[in-house]
């Protein structure tokens, strides 16, 4: 008698219809039919695809409830692949783009083994680059990191806006700050603020537009570079979010020391670190540690744990902030 199990885990496993919907999110699929493209040969014309390959997909996915074909309408989007299209409230377009940093994280999950086996980011051992080097690379209208959180600071990002006394800091340095959002956020909240976003090239180009978008480009600005790199200086304080722990304790000892560096005896190393420590009940959590060890060398660190961090690259703790199940708020000044 057949173990009904079997077919669950069987399905569960099938990586089949995550991959084509992905490919109909990477090649924007649903917003060419919205556009009036509804023939299996006018929408090859139009993305650029090998005709009787992207038929089989259209019918995979007309078969999976994504897209509907008829004799009269040719594909259309039915209500189960309406978030596929830009526009659409919830969409997940860019989320599920393979161009994109979601979609580039997602995919290095083929060398999960590698990962599982040493404990190593398996990113590397799947495509033999850093996933970091991947972001930089990827075209600029795709290296946004996720454009339906562009826009909207989560309540983790908010502790950064709210917890910490901006009143006296007139520059900061967003160290690794991506496309600005953490920027703008700030510098809407605090009139009197300004400063610079630090990123790779690809990301520092998209922190640019997204600022002069927000009509701050008189305040704020994009610098291209590497926070392994010396930082420049001049800021009142050097913010790092969400950075460290990206990173395994030497290269976030060198990050926070080149900070510490920038900021001399009258700067401030802010750092709103992740907590990864997570309870054990948590599916969307323990989602997200496998996902993020996967593709960057993610420690798991405790509050004590980051304090001695900071301690290793020649800081002191001068504040702390409140801690909440995920996030850290610490602030360090030099010696």
């Amino acid at each position: 008698m057949r173990d009904p199990n079997a077919d669950e885990l069987a399905a569960m496993a099938d990586l089949l219809g995550p991959l084509a919907i992905r490919v109909a999110a990477t090649l924007r699929l649903a917003d060419h039919m919205a556009a009036g493209v509804t023939t299996g040969a006018g929408l090859a014309r139009r993305v650029g695809a090998h005709p009787p390959t992207l038929k089989k997909l259209l019918r995979y996915l007309v078969s999976r409830g994504v897209f509907r074909w008829s004799e009269e309408r040719g594909y259309e989007v039915t209500e189960l692949g309406a978030p596929l299209l830009d526009d659409a409230p919830g969409s997940v377009r860019r989320r599920l783009s393979m161009d994109g940093l979601l979609g580039l994280a997602e995919l290095g999950l083929v060398g999960l083994p590698h990962t599982v086996r040493t404990g190593e980011a398996g990113y590397r051992a799947a495509f033999g680059r850093d996933f970091w080097q991947d972001v930089s690379d990827v075209p600029d209208d795709a290296n946004v990191l996720a454009e339906e959180v562009a826009g909207v600071l989560d309540g983790e990002g908010r502790l950064i806006v709210h917890s910490y006394d901006w009143s006296g800091v007139r520059r900061v340095l967003d160290v690794g700050g991506g496309n600005g959002t953490l920027l703008i956020e700030l510098a809407r909240a605090h009139p009197g603020l300004g400063g610079a976003v630090l990123d790779l090239p690809g990301m520092a180009r998209a922190a640019a537009r997204r600022i002069e978008e927000h009509g701050l480009g008189g305040r704020c600005a994009a610098i291209e570079g590497s926070f392994l790199e010396p930082i420049p200086p001049g800021y009142d304080v050097y913010l790092l979010s969400a950075i460290l722990c990206d990173w395994p304790d030497d290269d976030a000892v060198k990050i926070l020391r080149r900070c510490g560096e920038a900021a001399g005896t009258d700067g401030r190393v802010l750092v709103a670190d992740m907590n990864l420590v997570y309870d054990d009940d948590d599916p969307d959590a323990a989602r997200m540690n496998l996902l993020l060890t996967g593709t960057v060398p993610v420690p798991v660190r405790t509050l004590k744990q980051v304090k001695r961090l900071g301690a290793a690259a020649g800081l002191d703790l001068s504040w702390e902030g409140p801690t909440t199940r995920r996030r850290t708020l610490l602030e360090f000044r030099a010696h």
